[in-house]
């Protein structure tokens, strides 16, 4: 590849600029989201005239409704701590578009972005209707290619079977737990959803699956079966139970699945909620299942991998005292582990609750779950187009019975929410990880 640092030409804002000018749609309105506009035959194509650089290192292939990105940032903390190049793509980013992919923590520099994308526009240019998400996993596969990883850790973008990252042939894949979301694309049953997760499962290559409702687990099960992949299920091979749980993280016992082992092992996330412990194994199951492929890792190199873990905006307490606390749920499912969670940690203290959600998720459900819980609801609208306004949200809640207000600006929402909290109520920001990422960003600025 020429080098093109010094070109005064190549500006990495116009490179986002250029990546975003395609359709994206992460980003468009839910009537646009439709399983015709999905379509692997682009990628095969992008990628043979990139040189294929997905087929360059090898790789974990993690889908799934709720934990696919915590069980990927386990995974590759756990590969970099035994000693690996280890590259992490993820969608989206808390705060700058780099983060999506990124070599042991460090995200891509800008200027080698701009630089890829300057090389890739003839690419582009030779497959009609690339969408911004297509051409971000090209960048992404050809970043790890070139920087020769040793391992890569690719998070599905949305479902599976369809996804522009469904190209890659990983060492193992990995489904997460499954529930209802994204149904205008992926389908309005648990067992169309599975199906579509599903798709990610390779001929002959090992699947882990997390704990299933039995329906999605039938669909899963079916598929691995065609394609002749073994599959594992997380608490049936690798159960596991919780020691005790803090502020400070949770400790956990996995047993060990290996004939002529005895006894348990201890291990340690500095990540809460009982459904990060889940991940936490979901996680160890996958990177089990590689130690005879060429990554020969032991317990104390997991261990270490899994308390260094950082994966923020996941029930992220940026403050104690009083708690000023950021969380990415979006679906119903994951807004009731959130409320345990909150239950578990603070039973007694009111909610300030900062709310905003994109137009196309299941607002009833997740207002069911966290209103009841809520002494005062903020409505607030991330910058995206998909963010129900404000304050059509809070006519929605208006059935419960706390008070309520609609903010359009995520930071006065927080700032807001923050003043009516005092020194005895906690602040939750969550809904939509746009919100969260949102309020984040304005809290690290000092709010």
């Amino acid at each position: 590849m020429q080098n093109m640092t010094n070109n005064p030409r190549i500006n990495y804002q116009e490179a986002l600029d250029y990546i975003y000018s395609f359709v994206d749609y992460s980003r468009t309105h839910q009537a646009n989201l439709s399983p015709e506009n999905f379509d692997l035959s682009r990628m095969v194509d992008f990628l043979d005239l990139l040189g294929t650089p997905h087929k360059k290192f090898p790789s974990l292939h993690i889908a799934g409704s709720k934990g696919k990105g915590s069980v990927s940032a386990f995974c590759a903390s756990v590969l970099q701590a035994a000693g690996f190049k280890v590259g992490l793509y993820t969608s989206p980013h808390l705060k700058d578009f780099e983060e999506r992919m990124q070599i042991n923590q460090v995200p891509i520099p800008r200027n080698t972005l701009a630089e890829y994308v300057e090389e890739i526009k003839p690419a582009v240019e030779s497959v009609p209707k690339l969408t911004t998400f297509e051409i971000m996993t090209g960048l992404a596969f050809l970043f790890f290619a070139r920087q020769e990883v040793d391992i890569a850790v690719i998070e599905v973008g949305l479902g599976g079977r369809l996804d522009a990252t469904n190209i890659i042939t990983p060492l193992v894949s990995v489904i997460t737990s499954l529930y209802l979301d994204h149904v205008t694309i992926l389908g309005e049953t648990l067992e169309e959803i599975a199906a579509e997760k599903g798709g990610i499962i390779k001929p002959g290559i090992p699947v882990v699956s997390a704990p299933q409702e039995e329906n999605a687990l039938n669909v899963i099960k079916k598929i691995a079966a065609q394609r002749n992949s073994p599959l594992i299920i997380v608490e049936e091979e690798y159960p596991y139970s919780i020691v005790s749980s803090t502020l400070d993280g949770q400790e956990f016992i996995i047993t060990s699945p290996k004939e002529g082992q005895e006894g348990d092992s201890s291990y340690f996330i500095p990540l809460l909620g009982n459904f990060q412990v889940l991940n936490a194994v979901t996680a160890y199951a996958a990177l089990d299942n590689i130690r005879s492929r060429g990554f020969p890792l032991d317990e104390e190199q997991i261990k270490r991998g899994l308390e260094t873990t950082v994966w923020p905006a996941r029930f992220e307490i940026a403050r104690r005292e009083p708690p000023v606390i950021f969380d990415a749920a979006h679906n119903p499912a994951s807004m009731r582990k959130l409320r345990e969670t909150l239950d578990s940690f603070f039973p007694d203290l009111p909610l300030i609750l900062v709310f905003g959600i994109s137009e196309d998720k299941q607002l009833d459900g997740m207002l069911a779950e966290i209103l009841p819980r809520t002494f005062h609801l903020i409505t607030t609208q991330a910058d995206h187009p998909r963010a129900m306004e404000a304050g059509d949200l809070e006519k929605r809640a208006g059935e419960y019975s706390c008070t309520s207000e609609a903010i359009s600006n995520v930071q006065n929402a927080l700032t807001r929410a923050i003043q009516l909290a005092g020194d005895e109520k906690i602040v939750l920001v969550t809904g939509s990880i746009f919100v969260a990422a949102s309020a984040r960003i304005a809290w690290l600025n000092g709010n």
